[in-house]
């Protein structure tokens, strides 16, 4: 039997994708990430109108992206140490509660303080659940469980983006501050339900911080020759093979950051409501595109997508060039979120593919940090450019590079088709 002919019949087999465990992760996701999407738009708005123009709405997005960046390594030995349901609850009550403090006092460096507090909260839940989707999901189904992941945290975006943008607008911004801690707080009593691994002394002093032990049930999906990672610091997971695609999704994240950021800013004027419809469109396409790419990846090799998903992220982020159409822009989302929904999860399949069970927490840090790094670079390095060049000739640049992430995408998918063979 082929790679591919095994890849088909593993995935089309009876194991559940929907588990009480997975169903506890998911809900303890949607609550932490709607936490977080509601003012991924919004407080980079308040900076703005108090003063701080482009570079301080720049500046909340890229404090947040670089203390989520910084806090992303330690996240495995916090969970070796203290468990799963210390580790989430905390990570949920960072991305809430400090929103809350803004209702009492109003300053551009408070502001910055509490994005870096939900930063620092936002490293904990993604790199803990995107592991945890890894390790929670049923043999041969692993690509389709982390599309399944993907739309959870898909559909904070879809309601979040859109309606805190919405909601400032009409009630003001203390409002959802107070919604944004409301949210992680009623996402808490899933956190009990989650599994309270801890890995023992003498996994701690080996350096297996995920408690796994190598790879005992087989279902590591590596292709030979990729085994024996090292288990190290948090770098060691990150042998050639993975090289490629965290470099996809920062180019493709670095776009993110630049759309999630500037677009109300940019449409500031147009047609009304423009901006939310916008937001609105992307959201909802990505979750989407995340999970249809994850069916694919199962059945056909996560890699052979890659190139059209880029492409797509490069031609919606060029539309954008035509602000004033509100066509050209919704139709440039559809094209943004079906693109980056492929690409997030495309990437990560890829990479655990590639690893033993041992290392899925290492890499879950690796391609969070990408993640991140790409946003607060994407949001910090439009701010400054934009001020020089505008916003269409910004979004330009911003296309161009996306275009050049084109040739790893290809000798990526031409590495796969290699191991295949």
């Amino acid at each position: 039997m082929n790679a591919r002919a095994g890849r088909t019949a593993a995935a089309t087999g009876t194991s559940r994708l929907l588990t009480r465990p997975m169903l506890l992760l998911l809900v303890a996701s949607v609550g932490g990430m709607g936490g977080f999407y509601l003012l991924l738009s919004v407080l980079p708005l308040y900076a703005a109108t108090a003063g701080g123009g482009g570079v301080g709405a720049g500046l909340t997005t890229g404090s947040m992206m670089l203390a989520t960046v910084l806090a992303e390594p330690g996240v495995p030995w916090f969970l070796a140490r203290f468990g799963h349901r210390a580790v989430v609850g905390a990570g949920l009550l960072l991305l809430g509660l400090p929103s809350a403090v803004l209702c009492l006092w109003s300053s551009f460096p408070l502001t910055l303080g509490v994005c870096l507090a939900r930063g620092v909260g936002l490293g904990i839940v993604v790199v803990a659940g995107t592991a945890l989707a890894a390790e929670l999901a049923q043999p041969g189904r692993r690509s389709e469980s982390l599309g399944l992941y993907g739309v959870s945290l898909g559909v904070p975006s879809v309601l979040g983006l859109p309606a805190g943008v919405w909601l400032s607008d009409r009630l003001g911004f203390e409002p959802v501050f107070l919604l944004t801690a409301a949210l992680t707080l009623l996402a808490l009593p899933a956190v009990a339900g989650l599994p309270e691994r801890r890995a023992t002394r003498a996994e701690r002093r080996s350096g297996d911080l995920d408690g796994q032990g190598g790879d005992p049930d087989g279902q590591s999906g590596v292709p030979e020759g990729s085994r024996g990672v090292p288990c190290g610091p948090p770098g060691a997971a990150v042998n050639r093979s993975l090289v490629r695609p965290t470099l996809i999704l920062g180019a493709a994240t670095f776009a993110a950051g630049v759309l999630v950021t500037f677009l109300p800013l940019a449409l500031l004027g147009g047609p009304s409501h423009l901006a939310v419809v916008a937001l609105l469109v992307q959201a909802s396409v990505a979750p989407i595109a995340r999970w249809g790419a994850g069916w694919w990846g199962d059945r056909h090799g996560s890699s052979s997508l890659l190139v059209p998903a880029v492409l797509a992220v490069a031609l919606g982020t060029a539309g954008l060039v035509r602000l004033e159409s509100p066509v050209v822009v919704v139709v440039s989302m559809i094209l943004f979120g079906a693109g980056f929904g492929a690409v997030q999860n495309l990437t990560l399949a890829t990479m655990f593919e590639r690893v033993p069970r041992s290392a899925f927490g290492r890499v879950s840090v690796v391609w969070n940090l990408a993640f991140d790094a790409g946003m607060g670079l994407g949001a910090v390095g439009f701010g400054l450019l934009i001020d020089r060049t505008g916003y269409p000739w910004g979004f330009a640049v911003t296309a161009a590079l996306l275009l050049a992430v084109l040739v790893p995408a290809w000798r990526d998918r031409r590495y796969v088709r290699g191991e295949a063979t």
